[in-house]
């Protein structure tokens, strides 16, 4: 009951960006058929069952035998949307590119995922989120000044500038194609989402309000009042008290509030005023200070480890967090009033093998001749 409730999207099986792509369409009420390797397919296994793999059902194809490209299309006549993850090239090869697709269904939104995108010098270069985020200018700022970058895990290519990007753009094509009837091809690079997700850095170094030495900006830890610190029992908490007042509510907390301090915005009194603040927080522990500051709005917030993050307070109210499948795992996002999306079952082969075939207008007699050609599992 989802908003895309009845969106039919065809996800051809791959790693990481597309299934996460595919599983917010799934959370979002649409459903996923993923054609999966007919022989030890990859989204069945650990780590990509729960949550990744959530919300589909799978049906087994051979790409590279003869007939296997015949049942997908098979399936793609019954899609609005397929979503493919391969390097450029490689699914007109197979012959499920997007031409012979939408031969088939004019109508059909046809997403690709990819590190560089569909052309470029490195269009057809391996890669992973690490080279893609550093090429869109995402992983220089993040570090310490005399430090080497840190990866932000794969946070930053493969799911924010990827999957994500990969939903907004399948669902902004279907929102086309109720006033022009057609589909088309949406070309997803983790590179280019990487670069969107920088926007708000371009702007501020336009207003002279940025450097590009790492580690001397107001959101990248150079400010003592927009930073992490350690506390008695080794653990963190997180300080993001920019605005005046948030950060006169952070002062009085830490009981700072009479001493003869350097200014919030003097940057040459960085340095004592973070020593100070480290100073304080190093004399409680961690939940000791979340409690101290539970109240306030001094933007102090525990760092909660990922094995952690469900049971906070907060959390459990909202339901952020649930378990399935033999795992914890985020709920959907957004929230909606009317249609709320579902996190349903994680992939897997159908236990009546022909059922997904026969739901999607293939005939029994067709899915038989398939699989006795081996072309399906």
């Amino acid at each position: 009951m989802g908003p895309l409730d009845g969106v039919r999207v065809l996800e051809i099986a791959s790693l990481a960006p597309a299934p996460f792509g595919c599983m917010v369409l799934a959370d979002l009420g649409a459903e996923v058929l993923c054609v999966d390797r007919a022989a030890g397919g990859v989204r069945r296994g650990q780590p990509l069952g729960a949550p990744l793999g959530r919300g589909r059902r799978s049906v087994a194809v051979d790409l590279k035998h003869p007939d296997g490209p015949a049942a997908v299309l098979r399936l793609v006549e019954s899609a609005d949307v397929l979503v493919e993850g391969f390097r450029p090239g490689v699914t007109e090869r197979l012959g499920i590119g997007p031409e012979a697709c939408q031969a088939r269904n004019p109508r059909l939104v046809y997403a690709r995922m990819t590190g560089w995108g569909q052309d470029g010098p490195l269009a057809q270069r391996a890669g992973h989120d690490i080279n893609y985020i550093a090429v869109a200018g995402a992983l220089e700022p993040i570090g310490r000044p005399g430090e080497p970058p840190v990866p932000p895990l794969n946070l930053v290519g493969d799911f924010g500038g990827g999957g994500m990007l990969l939903a907004l753009g399948v669902v902004a094509a279907l929102f086309e194609r109720e006033r022009s009837g057609a589909g088309q091809v949406v070309d997803v690079a983790m590179v280019d989402g990487a670069a969107l997700l920088t926007g708000f850095v371009h702007g501020m170094r336009a207003a002279g309000m940025w450097s590009d030495r790492r580690g001397e900006n107001l959101l990248d830890g150079s400010a003592p009042f927009y930073d992490t610190y350690e506390t008695a029992d080794g653990r963190y908490v997180a300080v993001g008290a920019i605005e005046p007042a948030f950060y006169a509510a952070l002062l009085a907390g830490l009981g700072l509030d009479g001493e003869d301090l350097p200014g919030q915005l003097d940057r040459d009194g960085w340095p004592a005023v973070r020593a100070r603040f480290a100073a304080v927080f190093a004399g409680r522990t961690r939940d000791e200070w979340a409690a101290h500051f539970g109240g306030t709005d001094a933007c102090v917030t525990p760092v909660l480890a990922p094995g952690e993050a469900p049971g906070h307070p907060h959390n459990t109210a909202r339901g952020t967090f649930f378990t399935a499948d033999g795992a914890v795992q985020p709920a959907p996002a957004p929230r909606f009033s009317r249609t709320p999306g579902e996190a349903r079952p994680v992939a897997r082969i159908s236990d009546d093998a022909d059922a997904p075939w026969l739901d999607w207008g293939l005939t029994a007699g067709e899915v038989a001749g398939f699989r006795a050609a081996g072309a399906v599992g």
